[in-house]
């Protein structure tokens, strides 16, 4: 067994000096790993820092054996549209621990509170309860989502922002349980912006999500004006380790996210969704960047595509296997790969801060993460 993993390894190495040397193909590589992808893919001991999956499901259970997964299930408390689970924690969870309990060697929870209580007068009391029963249940992580900022509400009907007073105490019981805070605060410059067609987040957002656009609305927080919150509580919790998901809705400046890093030491964030600011970047740019930074970001992905029914699982699974196939290739590989009809080189980036991506960083960033599952 050991030499199998290690002489993965040596493969993945190789395939790094090999990158540095070999021109760029023209050719588009797509879809789910080959094998030899695959076993370099799982010998780096995967961990997926951000995903939401809600059905138990017999391929996803062999995807994640296959590929040598590990996952942190998220649960967001959302009332937009016809799912009931999503607008019910009890529910939600429920439908999270269905799938985490036949994986529970590769899965754990990241739970959540219901910011729809927020002027109840027990509200902090009673989200506190409910995250440390979750703690006490293997969960390792709690939260925050852009419904706070963009779409919540206090009596008087003005915009909360993260950083009011009645959210402090469930920020300290984090810390204090050593636990951390995923922080999906603010969105896409996008949903600010007069429309435009040909922004990334336009389509998306304009068809499947119309709802989250700021645009000229009344009252509402501008994006700088929640992300300064978001900063507000790194300083004001210095111990709390905050994950800001998506690249903590820096994605359209990266100098900005890097003076964040630089400033607070309890700040990281993840991947999830946003491979393709890497990607429209120049490449050069991009590996300095991520080589500078290597020790705060964290791989991830927001894949939510249910395997169920049954009869979507095969497609949900090749959609699955196809995201990591396509992201490694991007980030681990010489190959040529296509954003938006666009061909990029792959960055080949060096084994040891493969790594720290794609599995040191959740460790260190979300404790028991792997210990937990196990």
């Amino acid at each position: 067994m050991k030499r199998s993993v290690w002489t993965t390894i040596l493969a993945i190495s190789t395939v790094h000096v090999l990158a540095a040397q070999t021109p760029v193909s023209q050719s588009v590589i797509k879809g789910p790993f080959n094998e030899q992808e695959r076993e370099q893919f799982a010998a780096l001991d995967v961990i997926d820092t951000h995903a939401h999956i809600f059905h138990p499901a017999p391929n996803f259970t062999a995807m994640l054996n296959r590929l040598n997964l590990h996952i942190i299930n998220i649960l967001v408390i959302d009332n937009h549209g016809d799912n009931k689970v999503s607008a019910s924690l009890p529910l939600e969870r429920a439908a999270a621990l269905s799938v985490i309990e036949p994986n529970r060697d590769r899965m754990v929870l990241c739970t959540t509170f219901d910011p729809y209580k927020f002027n109840d007068p027990d509200f902090a009391a009673r989200a506190i309860s409910e995250i440390n029963h979750d703690f006490a249940n293997g969960a390792i992580a709690v939260k925050i989502w852009k419904n706070v900022g963009m779409q919540l509400k206090d009596e008087k009907g003005r915009y909360v922002l993260p950083d009011d007073t009645k959210f402090e105490p469930i920020y300290k019981d984090i810390a204090e349980h050593n636990k951390t805070l995923i922080a999906h605060l603010a969105d896409p410059n996008t949903l600010w912006a007069p429309p435009d067609p040909k922004a990334d987040d336009y389509s998306y957002y304009m068809q499947e999500e119309p709802w989250w656009y700021m645009y000229n609305k009344k009252g509402v927080n501008s994006k700088q004006a929640i992300l300064k919150a978001r900063d507000h509580i790194l300083k004001m919790n210095p111990t709390l380790r905050v994950v800001g998901a998506h690249l903590g809705s820096l994605e359209a400046n990266f100098k900005d996210l890097g003076d964040h890093f630089d400033k607070y030491p309890n700040f990281a964030v993840d991947t999830a969704g946003r491979i393709p600011y890497f990607e429209m970047m120049p490449r050069e740019q991009a590996i300095a960047f991520i080589t500078k930074y290597q020790d705060r970001l964290i791989y991830a992905t927001d894949n939510d595509h249910e395997f169920f029914p049954e009869a979507d699982a095969a497609q949900a699974e090749e959609f699955w296997e196809s995201a990591y196939a396509n992201q490694w290739r991007y980030l681990a590989t010489n190959d040529t790969v296509e954003y938006q009809g666009k061909l990029v080189q792959g960055l080949a980036l060096p084994l040891p801060i493969l790594r720290k991506l794609y599995h040191d960083n959740a460790v260190k960033w979300f404790p028991g993460v792997v210990e937990k599952a196990r």
